[in-house]
């Protein structure tokens, strides 16, 4: 399926690894010249590199020379929103990210943990919402990708934090949805769980500490409570990503479409 994005341009935060990584990679396959970031340039750099000789060497032709740049900041900042902008001054598709807080209890949660949570979790989303979006209605072609977390719909005991600031991102996100849709911008949450990422090697850690279990274990017990048996991949996100992204899903909006393997129990 021709997504009919080639040759839009796109801003995937905290792209240097990971989820990130994987939808600008599912991106730049379909010919959209996308910017990547994170906060080391020198890896951001070798990166950016290898994906545009990976998609280019995959492309058969069809997709001619990908473009893949790369911004060096930290998007919990102000400077570094601003550099961001600085580098890349608009964009049709933007696709926002980043690494959520650790596991904990209501005792870990304090005010400091809480705005901690929002700035890395909900604002950076909202800010470079706030940039770009105006330039998508403008154009009359937008398209807004949240990657946030299953947590949102259904939250752990120890990830309260982590579900509370992307709750608030999911909620102002259906606001803005509504508002821009007639503009042909889209507005869109992925809530991927147990993706076979770093993020994943951190709760196998946790698994192994608390059960004396090695790391094959540790994989066994978490796949085993997925209803398709196994961790998902990091380019399954991606390719729902660039699917959520197209010319294709101008009609899908508002929407939270989970990534889990079938492992959420609700009907809504």
């Amino acid at each position: 399926m021709d997504l009919g994005i080639a040759g839009r341009r796109a801003f995937v935060a905290a792209s240097s690894q990971g989820l990130g990584l994987a939808c600008a990679r599912s991106l730049a396959r379909e010919g959209v010249a996308v910017t990547i970031n994170g906060r080391d340039a020198a890896k951001l750099a070798a990166v950016a590199r290898s994906l545009a000789d990976e998609v280019d060497e995959g492309s058969g032709g069809t997709v001619g020379g990908a473009r893949v740049s790369w911004v060096a900041a930290d998007l919990t900042t102000g400077d570094g929103r601003a550099a961001i902008r600085a580098a890349v001054p608009d964009v049709d598709i933007l696709v926002t990210n980043n690494a959520g807080p650790p596991p904990g209890t209501l005792a870990d949660w304090d005010a400091s943990a809480l705005t901690g949570a929002l700035a890395a979790n909900a604002v950076p989303a909202v800010e470079l919402m706030r940039a770009y979006v105006p330039g998508m209605r403008e154009r009359g072609f937008g398209r807004v990708v949240h990657l946030t977390s299953a947590m949102v719909k259904a939250p752990a005991a120890d990830m309260g934090l982590s579900a509370s600031a992307r709750a608030a991102l999911t909620a102002i996100s259906k606001a803005v949805s509504r508002e821009v849709a007639r503009d042909g911008v889209t507005v869109n949450t992925l809530l991927p769980e147990r993706i076979d990422t770093p993020r994943q090697e951190l709760m196998s850690q946790r698994l192994m500490d608390r059960h004396g279990i090695d790391r094959a274990e540790a994989f066994r017990r978490i796949a085993s409570t997925i209803p398709v048996g196994r961790l998902g991949r990091p380019e399954e996100v991606g390719d729902a990503c660039a699917f959520l992204c197209s010319a294709r899903a101008g009609y899908l909006t508002g929407q939270n479409l989970q990534l889990d393997g079938g492992s959420y129990g609700g009907l809504l």
